[in-house]
């Protein structure tokens, strides 16, 4: 009896660990991916001058940047894919709904989401050769 009640309760812990290990393992997103949306912040920190219009409040390039890494963060397992990260983080406030905006040195202005894809679009070149 005491043996049988053992087994039972090894096996439903070995069940549990597998099912933590599955869970944990598709909470980050892949290796290549992680290193996309990496590389997709250093873009936003790179711009310098630039400014970043949130929710009508400009910040430099390095506020951009800290506040896209706070929400990466806060997404959690719903970003697999640096397409998920432009979608879910770094396109528009999730407060408001408004979208983020560059605003270069030169007065050009954009959408960070459209910032976000032709960065993606250059690394994707590069990742494929």
């Amino acid at each position: 009896q005491r043996v049988h009640a053992a087994l039972t309760v090894r096996f439903a812990l070995s069940i549990l660990t597998l099912m933590l290990f599955t869970w944990t393992a598709s909470a980050a997103p892949a290796p290549v991916e992680a290193r996309k949306i990496e590389q997709l912040i250093a873009a936003v920190e790179r711009l310098g001058n630039a400014k970043f219009v949130r929710n009508g409040t400009a910040y430099d390039a390095a506020k951009a940047a800290e506040h896209l890494r706070l929400k990466l963060r806060e997404a959690g397992d719903r970003v697999a894919s640096a397409e998920d990260f432009i979608v879910l983080c770094g396109s528009r406030s999730s407060v408001s709904g408004k979208p983020y905006e560059i605003v270069f040195d030169d007065g050009k202005r954009m959408t960070s989401e459209a910032f976000l894809r032709a960065k993606l679009k250059e690394l994707q070149s590069s990742y494929d050769h």
